[in-house]
């Protein structure tokens, strides 16, 4: 009798109170090393963080928090582009999200816009997470090339009622108050459960009499076969009073004694069930 299958697929993700997001190049790396001991691959290219790099921000006396640098978020990492799926499930994990975006123009990218694609594609990948405590880090505002680029972003920002810092992950310039503000944020918010709601696997419908192959192989053994059945017999444990009870009523709510009756089933003649035979009895 073949026993139940099934396929398991387990997913690591990390668990860190804070996570940083934004596109790549707009200086995550350089705020994980300036606000911790973790030391991540940093250049001048994208995507240099390929995998999450995690680092402990030490604030004062007993007070610390652990911070995730997620790889760089493009548009259509949603559905899955580029490694879109392998960067968001990270995030999920995350109690509160700093959104660094890149105020400096030096690429020619427009902050306001960078900062909506990236939140379009948080809400498309989970409601929940977009919904999520952030705190916005506008990093290397000390080569800010427009200023009426930054005041747009700061009225975008104060618009939402969120709340902005700016600085230089660089230099150091602001670093201080934004991971103050953090730890700060972290004492209102819940920490986030281990686990997962526990899986119950819905209880087994029976099929009817109809859908079982019963044959008459002698004068009185009579064969029973069918998927629900075999289906059944590979969850139920006979050995237990109670699941031999379950598995008796399954039968009988199905109809087979009725069709087997209806067939010629004597009282005495043996009936088998792939690996299990019994003698039936009315």
């Amino acid at each position: 009798m073949e026993g139940q299958r099934r396929e398991v697929l387990l997913e690591l993700k990390l668990l860190a109170d804070v996570g940083l997001v934004g596109f790549p190049n707009v200086g995550k790396s350089t705020l994980l090393s300036a606000v911790s001991r973790a030391h991540p691959k940093i250049a001048d290219y994208h995507f240099t963080t390929l995998y999450p790099n995690l680092g402990v921000v030490w604030v004062g006396e007993g007070e610390s928090f652990v911070m995730a640098d997620i790889p760089g978020i493009i548009e259509g990492a949603a559905e899955g582009a580029g490694l879109g799926h392998d960067f968001l499930r990270h995030i999920e994990r995350c109690r509160l999200l700093i959104h660094v975006v890149d105020v400096s123009g030096s690429e020619g990218r427009d902050p306001v816009e960078d900062f909506e694609a990236i939140n379009a594609e948080l809400r498309e990948y989970s409601p929940e997470l977009a919904q999520r405590p952030m705190l916005v880090a506008a990093n290397k505002s000390d080569i800010a090339q427009d200023p009426e680029l930054t005041e747009r972003f700061r009225s975008h920002i104060a618009a939402l009622g969120l709340e902005l810092y700016e600085i230089s992950a660089a230099t150091g310039q602001g670093v201080r108050e934004l991971t103050r503000a953090c730890a700060a944020m972290l004492q209102q918010i819940p920490p986030m459960p281990f686990f997962a709601e526990e899986y119950v696997e819905p209880e087994l419908t029976p099929g009817t009499a109809e859908e079982l192959t019963i044959h008459r192989q002698d004068a009185d053994l009579w064969l029973v076969e069918g998927a629900w059945l075999e289906h059944l017999l590979s969850r139920v444990n006979l050995s237990d009073s109670e699941s031999r009870m379950y598995f008796e009523r399954c039968l009988r709510d199905s109809g087979i004694y009725q069709r087997l009756e209806d067939m010629g089933v004597q009282e005495g003649d043996t009936i088998s069930l792939y690996d299990l035979e019994f003698t039936y009895r009315k």
